[in-house]
């Protein structure tokens, strides 16, 4: 897990990679965490008991979990996740709601396992926005490495979290079904390498990068 950092009015991300593939997954919060804080959880992978254990121990209010796509090593914990936080809605772009109840589609059966999840309380479309106490994002429909991948984007603190759209020195696998390189590629050049060059990016695989450093050093989609 990442150390918490951030100070009131800015996002405070903490980062677990969870399970084999090492997801990473987040909690969410404005500022740093305190008794009662709303929070979010954006994915919920495989043996999730860190990530949702630290929610436990931080006594954080979690109001919504939001899926940056349905691929199973980002959605494998959210019966668990549920279960703990029962009042939790969770959000999807409506291109993969029926990807939780088909794990063809959301890759597990494909490992021999039938990771499914609850049905989504909310869609999320291409410019909606959502708002976590003084923090309000942006979402944006980033697809390529799945349909419905999107990213959160707070342009006030150069922030982003990009799930598989982008990764330090790489971007999210396209040989799978539904999955398009110049889809990606497209969403990379519109989306992202168009805010802030210092906007951090938090990705759903490894460590974070900036988009200054991947448009001038990304070897996939260049500058």
């Amino acid at each position: 897990m990442n150390t918490p950092t951030g100070t009131p009015n800015t996002p405070q991300i903490q980062t677990f990679p969870l399970g084999d593939y090492q997801t990473n997954c987040f909690i969410v919060t404005d500022g740093p965490p305190t008794p009662n804080k709303p929070c979010w959880i954006v994915d919920c992978g495989y043996q999730p008991e860190p990530l949702l254990d630290a929610v436990e121990s931080q006594n954080l209010t979690v109001e919504k979990i939001i899926l940056t796509h349905a691929h199973a090593d980002h959605i494998a914990g959210l019966f668990d996740a549920r279960s703990r936080f029962p009042n939790a809605k969770i959000y999807i772009h409506p291109l993969e709601e029926s990807w939780l109840s088909d794990p063809v589609l959301n890759l597990s059966a494909a490992l021999g396992l039938s990771i499914t999840g609850p049905t989504p309380d909310a869609h999320l479309n291409h410019n909606d926005t959502l708002t976590l106490q003084s923090l309000t994002f942006r979402v944006a429909h980033t697809p390529g490495h799945s349909p419905g991948s999107i990213s959160l984007i707070h342009e006030p603190s150069n922030t982003a979290l990009v799930g598989d759209t982008l990764f330090a020195g790489s971007i999210g696998r396209t040989d799978f079904p539904g999955s398009s390189f110049k889809q990606l590629e497209q969403s990379i050049r519109d989306h992202l390498y168009t805010l802030d060059p210092k906007t951090t990016c938090h990705p759903g695989h490894g460590p974070k990068t900036t988009v200054a450093h991947e448009h001038a050093t990304n070897p996939f989609v260049s500058g």
